[in-house]
């Protein structure tokens, strides 16, 4: 983007509320401008108005709005939008169709069956985006050569795979026009397998395309990687947004004489490069906006802070986006959006509900910022239109937002200033909330005045943002400290010194365009153009040649593109990248090799194998030398360079700035006198000492006490961050540092998680994310859990405790504790427990704990997996520790550990444990988790000191306590108030008949509860026994959702609850009990225990669906979704983990692609969930045939018992666990049970009688399906639902509605 030919150069930016234009002029010097994205009063198109102003001001010469625009004068058009991604937040893109592999019509439904809020009863989630299904009968599997099977084809990856059923394109033509009847004409196809085989798509494409489809997007060209799901996502993604894009576009164009045909229009993409108009696709467009930030300030801010790495800090009105750049973009290639996974390379930016418009709470006690947003309409109270109280308003009453410098669109009829007595008025009923806490509380204390409350809840806001960038640099082995914040955005000038300060940095970058980034980004962007394909070749010497060669036809095609487009092979460069992972893992590195050079044992176009060891040792801390290295994709990146080269006019200064008022700002401590300076009349050198005010017409930068701002060379603004004025925090409450400690006890924890995530080796933890992380106050009480697995909530306070009562003295520097007994707080035996105490100088006995717990496939046992369903004793579950000093003096006792994990194998008929290396290599990573929460926690102490760091322990566990409280009170108030008892019970069993009883009784007073399970069923001879630490994680859970909104998950939520267990019942065994299924069944069943007692919701699946699979080399496990309750005033979630359990399952072509079955089906169970006014959400069928010998254990509930309904909903359907052989035999296996299955020689569908809908097989293989099939599983899981009610809008609500019911 040059300015040769004296024409001009439009980069543009149409934001959901502002459209940014920047324009290089003839001449070279620049435009800027903003406005309204939408005005239709005044003009159809923003972008397009935004031009035809410039070319007004310009030539002098008036251009009417129903004209099209003259184009001659016009050389370029940059665009970034944000149509696509507000077509996808607020659902209105295209009519869509889903064609997919027959039985998996629900498959984007399900997804990875994960829920986004763990404590939400309703289970919100984003609806898929198609309007219909239609099933296609066809079907490719990986080729393993059994016999019988007929002559391999080759995908593209080089694997081999069989065609068991063709595409059936007759039957599938009716069903097409019955689409393009119903008026839908854009498809999604997404086939099993088509990444590497992708006829089938094409062959549907084509029929479709030949029918009149106008649009339709092959899931193995929107995106061809592995893993069914997320691809799937992505080409319905593209089916829904592009046809909405090229709408866009065509209207756009009609705009200009010639419909721009002889301008170069581009469109930037997520990843940061700019496509052809004519190229832009939905699935690549949802980031175009952001993306425009990010380019903008890696080529201005890195190039002029000399390489230094770069923070991205774009505060906006309703959320905040971070972002980083150290000399390269850092590209994500799965991620969501708007509840959508995308598979597509996009830039790496993390978005916080935190921004302008975020709303001001305050909750029991503590200070709320977000993530409820006021949003343009009505806005911010100081919009005058009745808005709430935001963060806007708070900067505005500490008067560091300047009324004066915002325009008149406010109010009704958008011509009024904004309001600082609607800020005041509105952030003064907050502040008698406040200070009625402060003088009635259990912490009395004098009131604060609105500007300290203005300013409390500007530090909280300033906490939340810090934890996303926490998240980006220290969690991957990065020093926040070491970084630059460059600080764009309307709101972002006003918290980016508070920011910097809080995370260490010492400088902030604010560029002289900083409001408006976005769109000089996109000046500055170069065209990209990339090709990518599958690979599945293992990365050794063997495969180079191949490896050079497919490179070498991608960047071809890159240059040739580009050429195209009309770049000279001068400008264009390419870079190749690999995908690599180890074997065995679903870790895998996108790398490229330009620091690495070719050596003789790498491929011709670099050393990818010591990229990947460098950046895998750099993000996990360890490396896996044994263990081979897998290509998954071959990439390559072409760039044509054509980005505007700016010309700096430095502005000299004449002499000190010039102050052009003077304001009142308050901070800490009280009001300042403050300077304001305009922008636009500062010159180089100029500096500016804090605290003042710079103002442009886009943007207000506060330079805070302690900082100096200069003027720089370039006209920009760059900050050096004093240190912050000491300040005292003492140990007494105080609501403000409560909000803020809050924020960083929970950032520990997730830290942990995310170290714990990125070191740790097995599917079970890395992917499945089947782990927790939790920081414990001296006396073992919780202080902050990660919300990961709501299983492990309160029984890991119960293991610590433990461990404090049984060692005593015997607890060391050093010393790391393992530990997964029942009787010592464990959960089951595969949840092991690593608890590290810490000590600090000067104290004898450790000041805080920190501790991880992981799920781990195998510790040995009676059947692989360690999941028996028959186990009667717990030694026959695996390895067991009740107090096991894992590290010892600072040693890791690999040998002692080792010996023990193998102990299980001297007990007839069990095994040690089956995976020794992924033991040994979790545990680690639980240890190295533990040390980066120790870490963290030092820090703080640090900044604060060891009596008010943990003062605030104590202080954020009395806070969640006080939360319970007042939901315990308004659950009794409202039952008192219809003359309805204090006491409220129920009852539901186990399958094998077991009551589980629950009394509870509220003392409305003291807003407490006794929770009584007198009468629980007794200890059984199985493995439904749940230790006590179980009812106790059930118990927190529940209350958690109880009380509707974000409170500190720690053991303060126990604090008003008496909890009675029978001793020696299912819910307290002895010592000796099996408990793996009282983990993963009878924890789900003590959960719609309690919540049917408080009438919150119906019935969920109750249970985990348990199932594993192994043989002497290999083992896989797996829980399967089910269905949520229904509650009052909606409907249960359909296929979707519930309560206790939130992880994730394996991807369908994954599964396939490195165990030996095939997954037949997996779609929901219609009509499973029971009826009433508010449905039951529906359970799944899940198919699997397997295709090796193997032992099968399944460990399963509700297959007696119907999940209930409430108010006189129905109850959900029965669970059933189907065998069939290859016979044709048909086996109801029961719940529980362990069983040989053996391959088949050939296999195709097979569909057995049940509740569910199904079709035949298709009658061309249905022969062959029983002559071939030798076993397959089906699980029809459950689900439940619910009949009445108006929509429950918190804990005042419970027990105070009409009469309405739950059915499943």
């Amino acid at each position: 983007m040059g300015n040769p030919e004296g024409r001009f150069h439009f980069a543009i930016d149409r934001g959901g509320t502002f459209t940014d234009v920047f324009a290089q002029c003839p001449g070279g010097h620049v435009r800027v401008l903003k406005l309204l994205s939408e005005d239709p009063a005044n003009y159809v198109d923003a972008p397009t108005e935004g031009i035809r102003r410039i070319l007004e001001q310009e030539g002098g010469v008036l251009l009417p709005r129903d004209r099209p625009l003259d184009t001659s004068r016009i050389a370029s058009i940059r665009m970034g939008t944000t149509v696509a991604t507000n077509a996808l937040l607020e659902r209105r893109g295209e009519r869509v169709a889903l064609l997919v592999t027959r039985g998996f019509r629900d498959l984007l439904h399900l997804g990875t069956q994960a829920r986004e809020d763990l404590f939400d009863l309703a289970v919100p989630m984003p609806e898929v985006l198609y309007e219909e299904v239609l099933e296609v009968d066809e079907r490719v599997v990986l080729y393993r050569g059994e016999p019988g099977t007929g002559t391999p084809v080759k995908g593209c990856t080089g694997d081999l795979l069989e065609v068991q059923q063709p595409v059936d394109l007759g039957g599938l033509r009716g069903k097409l026009e019955g689409l393009l009847s119903r008026g839908i004409r854009s498809l999604a196809v997404v086939l099993m397998h088509s990444y590497t085989w992708a006829q089938h798509e094409q062959q549907v494409g084509a029929l479709a395309r030949e029918l009149g489809f106008t649009h339709v997007s092959l899931s193995s060209e929107a995106m061809p990687m592995v893993r069914i799901v997320p691809r799937g996502h992505t080409a319905c993604a593209d089916a829904y947004l592009t046809p909405t894009i090229q709408r866009y576009v065509q209207g756009f164009r009609r705009g200009f004489q010639g419909q721009l045909k002889d301008v170069q229009v581009l469109f930037m993409r997520s990843d940061g490069g700019l496509a052809p108009m004519d190229s832009f696709s939905g699935s690549r467009a949802v980031l175009s906006g952001p993306a425009g930030g990010v380019v903008g300030y890696s080529a201005t801010t890195y190039r002029v802070e000399g390489g230094q790495p770069v923070i991205g800090f774009d505060m906006g009105g309703t959320s905040t986006d971070v972002s980083r750049y150290a000399g390269e973009f850092e590209h994500v290639f799965e991620a969501s959006t708007a509840g959508v996974t995308l598979q597509a390379p996009q830039l790496d930016i993390n978005t916080v509900a935190a921004g302008g418009g975020s709303r001001l709470f305050f909750r029991s006690g503590l200070f709320v910022v977000g993530p409820e947003s006021a949003g343009a309409h009505p806005g911010p109270a100081c919009y005058r239109k009745g808005g709430p109280v935001t963060v806007t308003d708070a900067n505005l009453v500490l008067g560091r937002l300047l009324p004066a410098s915002f325009p008149c669109i406010f109010g009704p009829g958008e011509d009024q200033p904004l309001s600082p007595e609607a800020s005041r008025k509105a952030l003064e009923a907050v502040a008698v909330e406040v200070n009625s806490f402060l003088t009635n509380g259990p912490c009395p204390a004098s009131p604060l005045s609105l500007e300290e409350v203005a300013m409390g809840f500007v530090r909280v806001a300033n906490e939340a943002m810090c934890r996303p960038i926490r998240a980006l640099t220290q969690a991957r082995g990065h020093d926040p400290s070491a970084h630059v914040l460059a600080c764009f955005g309307g709101a972002g000038g006003q918290h980016a010194c508070a920011i910097a300060r809080a995370l260490g940095m010492d400088t902030v970058h604010i560029h002289r365009h900083s409001g408006l980034l976005s769109a000089l980004g996109l000046a500055l962007a170069d065209v990209v153009h990339e090709a990518q394909e599958p690979c599945s070749l293992p990365y050794v010497p063997e495969t180079f040649v191949q490896l050079d060669q497919r490179l070498s036809r991608l960047e071809e095609q890159c240059v040739d593109a580009l050429r195209a487009q009309g770049f000279p092979r001068s400008q264009i460069s390419t870079e190749s990248f690999l995908h690599l992972r180890y074997q065995g893992t679903d870790c895998a590195l996108m790398v490229s090799a330009h620091q690495h050079p070719a050596t003789a044992r790498s491929p011709r176009a670099g050393d990818f194998g010591a990229a990947f060891v460098e950046r895998y040792m750099r993000e996990f801390g360890f490396i896996i030398p044994e263990r081979p290295v897998v290509v998954d994709d071959v990439r390559v990146r072409g760039t044509g360079r054509s980005g505007l080269r700016l010309e700096d006019v430095t502005k000299a200064q004449t002499g000190p700035p010039r102050v052009d008022k003077m304001t009142q700002c308050y901070f800490e401590g009280g009001y300042q006198e403050t300077p304001v300076y305009l922008l636009g009349e500062l010159g180089y050198g100029h500096k500016l000492q804090g605290p003042c005010l710079v103002i442009d017409s886009n943007s207000t930068i506060l330079v805070e006490p302690g900082c100096q701002a200069e003027v720089t060379e370039t006209g920009d603004i760059r900050i050096s961050v004093g240190a912050e004025a000491p300040s005292t925090v003492g140990t007494q409450l105080d609501p403000i540092q409560l909000s803020i400690f809050s924020h960083r006890f929970m950032s520990i924890a997730e830290q942990m998680g995310r170290i714990l995530q990125r070191t740790a080796i097995s599917t079970n933890i890395k992917e499945r994310l089947d782990f927790s992380c939790a920081l414990f106050g001296p006396d073992g009480g919780l202080v902050s859990n990660a919300p990961h697995i709501p299983v492990h909530l309160g029984a890991m306070q119960e293991t610590v405790q433990f461990q404090i009562q049984h060692l005593g003295a015997d607890l060391h520097p050093g010393d790391v504790l393992l530990s997964n007994h029942p009787s010592a707080g464990g959960s089951h035996l595969p949840d092991l427990t690593v608890i590290t105490p810490v000590f600090w100088p000067g104290q004898t006995r450790p000041v805080f704990y920190v501790a991880s717990r992981g799920h781990h496939a195998d510790i040995g046992g009676i059947t692989p997996g360690s999941m028996p369903p028959h186990s009667t004793t717990l030694q026959q579950e695996g390895a067991v520790f009740l107090s096991f000093k894992l590290v010892q003096g600072g040693v890791f006792q690999e040998e002692a550990v080792t010996e023990a994990l193998r102990a299980p194998g001297k007990i007839p008929g069990c095994s040690g444990t089956r995976n020794l290396h992924d033991n040994l290599s979790d545990l680690r990573a639980q240890v190295a988790a533990n040390q980066k929460g120790i870490q963290l926690v030092g820090e703080l102490i640090g900044q604060y000191s060891l009596d008010v760091v943990q003062a605030y322990m104590g202080h954020i566990q009395a806070n969640a306590e006080l939360a319970v409280r007042d939901m315990l009170r308004a659950f009794g108030t409202s039952r008192q108030a219809r003359g309805l008892p204090l006491e409220v019970s129920a009852e539901d069993h186990m399958d094998d008949g077991s009551p589980i009883r629950l009394r509870v009784q509220i003392n409305l007073s003291q807003g407490s509860a006794v929770f009584d399970f007198s009468g629980t069923g007794p200890e059984v001879f199985g493995n439904l026994n749940a230790p006590r630490a179980i009812t106790l994680s059930a118990l927190i859970y529940c209350l958690r959702c109880l009380v509707g909104r974000d409170i500190p998950l720690n053991q303060g939520c126990l604090a008003p609850v008496r909890v009675v267990i029978p001793r020696g019942s299912i819910l307290d065994p002895s010592p000796e009990a099996a408990v793996v299924g009282g983990n993963v069944l009878t924890s789900q069943r003590v959960v719609d225990v309690i919540l049917g007692a408080f009438g919150a919701c119906a019935a969920s699946q109750g249970c985990m669906n348990n199932v594993t699979l192994g043989n002497d080399h290999m083992g896989y496990y797996e829980t399967v979704a089910g269905g949520a309750g229904a509650g009052p005033g909606w409907h249960g979630r359909s296929g979707v983990h519930s309560h206790m359990t939130n992880t994730r399952i394996t991807d369908p072509e994954i599964l396939e692609s490195r165990y030996p079955v095939i997954l037949r089906r997996f779609e929901l169970r219609l009509g499973s969930g029971g009826r009433g006014r508010f449905r039951g959400g529906d359970g799944v069928v899940r198919e699997l045939l397997f295709r090796e010998e193997a032992l099968l254990s399944v460990l399963t509930e509700r297959r007696a018992f119907r999940p209930y309904g409430l108010r006189g909903g129905e109850p959900g359907a029965r669970g059933l666990n189907l065998l069939i052989r290859k016979d044709g035999r048909t086996v109801n296996l029961g719940g529980k049970t362990s069983v040989s299955v053996y391959p088949g020689v050939r296999i195709a569908a097979w569909l057995v009688p049940s509740p569910t809908p199904s079709g035949p097989c298709p009658s061309e293989g249905e022969q062959s399906c029983k002559n071939n099939q030798r076993l397959s599983l089906i699980w029809l899981l459950e689900n439940r639902g619910l009949r009445t009610a108006p929509r429950w809008s918190g804990p005042a609500a419970l027990g105070a509605l009409p009469r309405w019911g739950m059915g499943l």
